[in-house]
């Protein structure tokens, strides 16, 4: 039997979901997502609404200095604009994130960069002022952890030669 083509998780909001936490979307306009997703490779999901939260919810962030992998691990919280703590939600979509790519046997995520669930270089400073710092979201760093590359929206050639990595694999066995 033939091993299914590979698919990439993506976030839902960069296929014009309004699924932000100020309910619109963040649609990217790219020819390469446009043949990934006429290819049927896409899978969307926004981590967020998979943990439960709202649409529209108020804006959340990692705490200041801290990083997605410590949110897992129980060493830091995630906190909203209102002084509120959806962590559990967030840890939630993640699970869900992850259970995803287990269930299709996804190897490649492209995420929204900047949030706190899906950031895969940078994130929200933890202060609510705008800034963005280098840093990891929880679904990104959970994702990774579990061996699926990890790749931004300013990333698509990446993800399209990790891609085409994949394809080599699957048809002819290690790439010469």
């Amino acid at each position: 039997m033939a091993e299914a083509r590979p698919r990439i998780l993506v976030s839902a909001c960069l296929l014009g979901a309004p699924v932000r936490y100020d309910g619109r979307a963040q649609e990217l306009r790219s020819a390469l997502l446009d043949q990934w997703q006429a290819a049927g490779l896409l899978l969307p999901l926004c981590p967020e609404l998979a943990g439960g939260l709202p649409v529209p919810r108020p804006p959340a962030e990692i705490e200041a200095g801290s990083q997605g992998w410590q949110v897992w691990l129980g060493q830091a919280r995630i906190r909203d604009a209102q002084g509120g703590d959806p962590t559990e939600a967030f840890k939630a979509g993640a699970a869900a994130a992850l259970a995803l790519v287990q269930r299709h046997g996804l190897r490649i995520a492209v995420l929204k960069e900047g949030s706190p669930s899906c950031g895969s270089q940078r994130i929200a400073s933890g202060h609510f002022d705008g800034i963005k710092r280098a840093g990891l979201g929880l679904t990104a760093a959970l994702l990774r952890q579990h061996g699926v590359q990890v790749f931004s929206e300013h990333e698509l050639d990446a993800a399209q030669a990790a891609l085409q990595e994949l394809v080599s694999w699957q048809v002819g066995g290690a790439p010469a």
